[in-house]
């Protein structure tokens, strides 16, 4: 649907639909695992920020009224099979 749309400084890596719910994701990539995994670094405040882009997303389509906020973790280590970790329905 859209990909890296932004409002302002904020900025929403997918916007997705499935099911008549819309999506937010947040993605985040690491290479290694020297920093800990990529969903560690989702951020109360990176969620306020999503929402509140999110927020400005849904007054340009007012026509959704089911949302969810998910964050889509890629870890990417040499030769190894990439690893994807998606998880549904984020709070703070």
């Amino acid at each position: 649907m859209h990909t890296n749309w932004r409002y302002a400084r904020y900025e929403i890596d997918i916007i997705a639909s499935h099911k008549d719910v819309l999506h937010f994701i947040e993605v985040k990539t690491r290479r290694s695992g020297k920093f800990g995994f990529p969903e560690e670094s989702v951020t109360d405040k990176k969620l306020r920020h999503l929402i509140n882009a999110a927020e400005a997303f849904l007054t340009v389509y007012p026509e959704w009224k089911r949302v969810q906020f998910d964050v889509l973790a890629i870890t990417l280590t040499g030769n190894k099979a990439t690893e994807y970790f998606f998880i549904e329905d984020v709070y703070l």
